[in-house]
């Protein structure tokens, strides 16, 4: 049988219409960025980690308003938020919750910590140390958290947003590795242009003694955030994209400038934080363009630079971009 001109070889694939996800994202967006000037970027990774069901790590010098958009974030998803300060004396009960004596019942009662909640943000969370840390492990990869025999789980959605100054480390205490792989992104956070550094002055005068978080409303709902979440398995992924980010991935480990590359969770991550951005772009399927934009920020952290490039003050993402342009894109 001979096939018409207008037929292909190609399967037939049933698009999803993804209108409603990417108009919802954007009033998200919209109302972010009636406080926050630029930021665009930091802006668009946090919404994808919502949709891909990850944390993030947002790395900046102080003042660069890392911590006001992750709780304006908050404020535009009706579920509840929690900021906690981390602190160099903080213990994990102090996250996590503790049993106390109820005289009334004569038994022990646990009382949860800031920990259960929906949006998590720890400012300075390389504030606090190795024990406290810890804590943070199970929460992070299983959504739930083990105490005296007993599994709490999560509400969802759950994300974690820590923020941390890359400059002022004294009395700080690094990341463990482990814990670093679990953030699905890193964000480091520059100084905002001429132009918006003057229009963030502007709106500031012009909103007064107002409240900046109050200018910012609830636009969608914690049940719609899930139901985005779920969308994200119906995006399409042509094969040789598949390829492509495994094929990134293990650039990273034979770099010359890497002393040790990404892991293999890095590959998972890099399609889950993929396919967000292109449902937030509205579409149904992934480009390499949605690859290449997440790489930096799901790979750098991931690996370690040569010594020598560290001295040299190289950055991760660097590296990572120097990958990409070595490696041909498919089309």
């Amino acid at each position: 049988m001979e096939m018409n001109e207008n037929q292909t070889n190609e399967p037939f694939r049933e698009r999803n219409d993804f209108t409603e996800i990417r108009e919802k994202l954007d009033l998200i967006k919209r109302e972010v960025g009636k406080v926050i000037v630029g930021q665009e970027e930091m802006v668009e990774l946090l919404l994808a980690a919502v949709l891909a069901k990850g944390h993030v790590l947002i790395e900046g010098v102080p003042g660069l308003a890392k911590t006001l958009t992750a709780k304006l974030l908050a404020r535009t998803i009706k579920v509840p938020f929690t900021r906690i300060q981390f602190t160099p004396d903080l213990m994990p009960s102090d996250i996590l919750g503790t049993s106390v004596f109820n005289f009334k019942t004569s038994d022990f009662e646990f009382r949860k910590g800031p920990m259960f909640s929906n949006i998590i943000l720890i400012d300075e969370i390389n504030r606090s140390p190795a024990k406290t840390q810890s804590a943070l492990f199970e929460v992070m990869e299983e959504r739930q958290i083990s105490i005296e025999g007993r599994q709490f789980p999560m509400a969802e959605p759950f994300m974690i947003v820590g923020t941390q100054n890359p400059i002022d480390l004294e009395g700080t205490y690094a990341l463990p590795e482990a814990q670093m792989d679990r953030f699905l992104f890193r964000i480091r956070v520059e100084y905002p242009s001429e132009s918006e550094e003057t229009q963030m002055l502007l709106n500031a005068h012009e909103a007064q003694a107002d409240r900046q978080e109050a200018r910012v409303s609830p636009v969608v709902t914690g049940e719609d955030i899930v139901r985005f979440q779920h969308a994200l398995h119906m995006v399409h992924v042509e094969p040789h994209l598949f390829s492509f980010i495994v094929q990134l991935v293990r650039r990273s480990r034979a770099h010359p400038d890497i002393l040790l590359g990404a892991s293999p969770r890095a590959s998972l991550s890099l399609l889950a934080g993929a396919k967000a951005i292109g449902l937030l772009r509205g579409r149904d399927f992934i480009t390499p363009d949605d690859i290449i934009t997440v790489a930096p920020p799901v790979i750098g952290h991931r690996m370690t630079l040569s010594v020598e490039k560290e001295m040299e003050g190289a950055l991760p993402e660097t590296v990572v971009r120097e990958i990409l342009h070595q490696i041909e894109i498919p089309k």
